[in-house]
């Protein structure tokens, strides 16, 4: 399994909502150093990216639950536009690494367009080190408060944890690029507090001490913010230091890139 955000994680319906900039500190790809397990060298990259899965439940109070996993597909540089090879970092090959996500928040819609707003210390994200790259997710969740389950993760080690700080997401099916087939309908930025485990801290090497904070930035598939729903999409993750990061209200805005600017263009028009 290659897997990192609706976030971690998650502002997507969550992380899914985890967890991409709008103010300078944050849209900035922060280099930094990776020394992964197995025989490969040491590499720099400035982001990863990855898909995500979440479980996002829509209470009739105006309010939602979001449950995210994040899969981890690549290692990235020069400025977030050159991927690197399995050959190079090993992820894929020699191990995987993925995140769990958490987080609660508020759901406000006008004239069909759907944002998402998380609420701070609602919810956790988790990253784990998938020696082998063998994990699998054994059960997605029955509602957006319950956790995925893995299968062969005995060996799988914690490298960080963090708690959402911030994130917003916005869904309109009215957005030019959602098109028929409902895909990249709407974007979503968060921010999580970052603390590595003293494994994470000989997995990522440099700067040290490592980034305080982990940015997440994803696209929304059409799904009807209703009931439960199964989202899925793209996440990518950067990491800055709490000193760069702007105030939430710019963070939110940040993450909702391209896509939510079209919307805010349509609204304005």
């Amino acid at each position: 399994m290659n897997a990192v955000s609706k976030t971690v994680l998650a502002c997507t319906a969550t992380a899914a909502f985890l967890f991409a900039g709008a103010s300078a500190g944050a849209a900035e790809f922060n280099q930094f150093t990776v020394q992964p397990v197995g025989t490969k060298a040491a590499f720099t990259a400035d982001k990863i990216t990855g898909n995500y899965s979440e479980v996002a439940t829509f209470n009739g109070d105006g309010t939602f639950n979001v449950s995210l996993y994040w899969d981890a597909g690549q290692f990235v540089t020069n400025g977030g536009n050159i991927g690197l090879a399995a050959r190079t970092t090993g992820l894929g090959t020699d191990y995987g690494l993925y995140a769990v996500y958490t987080a609660s928040g508020t759901v406000n819609t006008v004239n069909g367009a759907t944002t998402f707003t998380f609420v701070p210390g609602t919810g956790n994200l988790s990253l784990y080190l998938d020696l082998g790259a063998v994990t699998a997710v054994g059960a997605t969740p029955s509602n957006g408060s319950s956790a995925f389950t893995f299968t062969g993760n005995e060996t799988d080690v914690l490298l960080a944890s963090g708690d959402p700080i911030s994130g917003l997401g916005t869904l309109d099916p009215n957005l030019s690029t959602c098109g028929s087939n409902g895909i990249n309908c709407g974007s979503v930025g968060s921010t999580t507090t970052f603390e590595l485990t003293e494994v994470g801290k000989t997995f990522f090497v440099a700067p040290n001490p490592f980034y305080s904070l982990s940015f997440q930035s994803s696209h929304l598939n059409n799904f009807s913010p209703t009931g439960t729903q199964l989202i899925n999409g793209s996440l990518d993750v950067v990491f800055n230091q709490s000193t760069d990061v702007p105030e939430p209200a710019s963070l939110a805005l940040l993450g909702l890139g391209l896509l939510g600017l079209g919307f805010a263009r349509r609204r304005k028009s």
